[in-house]
């Protein structure tokens, strides 16, 4: 049944004391109408995944306190509202979007007729989002997608199109790539691209490549201080995606966007040495703990073996860009250990030094960027001058300190800790610098482009090779 709710996200108790609440009730045409004070409107449509809501953990000057949400009815929206509401009732700096629901099968094509906004936001089931993205810019409607936007070969010529066509309307379609925003990684770019510190980037080679960037994740974890609860879907590489041709993605990206600023990026640029994939093996009970479903849904069990569901989360892609060789792997493991995260590993390999990011148990599972294997001059007199360099950049308070024989620890105060939560926020801010300007950068498009062709081509490999 196709139903319209108009909620005003505030609690039951303002509510009851008049001062508006889910029970409001106005006039249709009205709330139809886009606020001309407001630049963006957002459409959110079938938000599957926590990411869409992180995209509203904060408010935007130019963005409409008012969004428009079309979904299916169901756990997914559901869950979505929940986030939105915790945002809105929080002690600490409350949101207050005001978001208007409606439900449906047709909840897509109703989207497409109504067009009661602009930007288009999508973080959901992976295996749709090809066809969204598509009809939402033949439709005139800007995107901001999550990663991945797509995860099969097969809709690769589907995204090149979807790039044509919003060059032509002049509507503007991008990816959520919230780790360009860590500190460690930033630092780490712009180390790389100070020769007196880093010297030259190392062309590499197969077995020992000039840029490595490794990626664990966890399957359960807590999210805005709950515990996470993830759809049944999610375990489906066919509508999530394989690890290879997801995750992969924020570190293909880093690898781009690291080693080749502001450069235009090509499919011919890049060739795929080697890829290859594996299971994550979850157990009934440990499905039941992150789902809250008691068994497998008949669509997973494909992939259930001996009373296991195999995942084929993790990947790993050998290959190299602009004749720069460079791996990328992803694994995928249940949970975290006790006081743990997701980690991230990266290396970039100088002629002067490594740039090594860090982030286990030594590290307390916070990342750390190292300068290691110093060559061509003194410790003293290489840690002078790097002192120097960081006392250049755009961060205060940066320090050294020595972690070992030849290595030296870059101190980062505190204050540049953002957490992966707020990069959305800050991506989204980009995304609005973008929508000001009326484009995005070509390097941009060139690079996204790129980017889903190496994910995608290696995948086809791996399956191959597998």
């Amino acid at each position: 049944m196709m139903r319209y709710y108009f909620v005003i996200l505030v609690s039951f108790l303002l509510f009851s004391c008049g001062s508006g609440g889910s029970g409001r009730q106005s006039d249709k045409k009205s709330e139809k109408n886009m606020d001309n004070n407001y630049q963006v409107h957002l459409i959110t449509v079938d938000p599957g995944h926590f990411h869409a809501a992180l995209v509203q953990k904060t408010m935007y000057d130019q963005v409409s306190p008012t969004v428009h949400l079309y979904a299916p009815e169901g756990p997914d929206h559901l869950q979505h509202i929940d986030r939105i509401n915790s945002y809105n009732n929080r002690a600490d700096n409350p949101t207050n979007w005001n978001t208007i629901i409606y439900t449906g099968d047709d909840f897509f094509e109703k989207m497409l007729e109504e067009k009661a906004g602009n930007v288009v936001v999508l973080s959901g089931n992976n295996r749709k989002k090809a066809e969204y993205i598509s009809r939402s810019v033949n439709a005139g409607l800007n995107v901001l997608a999550d990663k991945p936007v797509i995860i099969s070969p097969d809709d690769f010529p589907a995204l090149e199109e979807a790039f044509r066509v919003a060059e032509e309307k002049g509507i503007l379609l991008y990816d959520i790539m919230t780790e360009r925003y860590e500190v460690t990684t930033i630092l780490q770019k712009l180390l790389s691209q100070k020769e007196e510190i880093f010297g030259q980037l190392s062309a590499g080679t197969k077995e020992d490549p000039a840029i490595v960037k490794e990626s664990v994740h966890h399957f359960s974890k807590i999210v805005s201080g709950t515990p996470l609860q993830r759809p049944a879907w999610f375990f489906d590489v066919e509508q999530q995606g394989e690890g290879m041709a997801d995750v992969t993605t924020h570190l293909v990206d880093l690898i781009q966007w690291e080693c080749f600023p502001g450069q235009l990026l090509y499919p011919s640029d890049v060739e795929i040495a080697d890829a290859k994939r594996w299971p994550t093996m979850i157990s009934k009970e440990e499905f039941t703990k992150v789902t809250g479903i008691n068994d497998f849904p008949d669509f997973l069990q494909k992939d259930v073996k001996n009373g296991q569901l195999y995942v084929y989360s993790n990947g790993e892609i050998i290959y190299q860009i602009k004749g720069i060789w460079a791996k990328v792997s992803v694994t995928w493991n249940y949970e975290a250990p006790p006081g743990g995260g997701d980690t991230h590993y990266s290396v970039m390999h100088g002629s002067k030094c490594d740039l090594v990011i860090r982030q286990g148990m030594k590290e307390n599972f916070v990342p750390a960027l190292y300068v290691e294997n110093i060559k061509g001059e003194s410790l003293n007199s290489f840690r002078a001058k790097l002192e120097t360099t960081l006392a250049s950049l755009p961060y205060n308070g940066l320090e050294t300190t020595m972690a070992g024989e030849n290595v030296i620890k870059i101190d980062i105060p505190q204050e540049y800790r953002v957490t992966h939560e707020e990069h959305f926020g800050e991506v989204t801010s980009v995304f609005l610098e973008y929508i000001k300007a009326g484009k995005l950068p070509e390097w941009e498009i060139k690079g996204m482009i790129t980017k889903y062709y190496t994910t995608t081509t290696a995948l086809r490999m791996a399956r191959e090779n597998n």
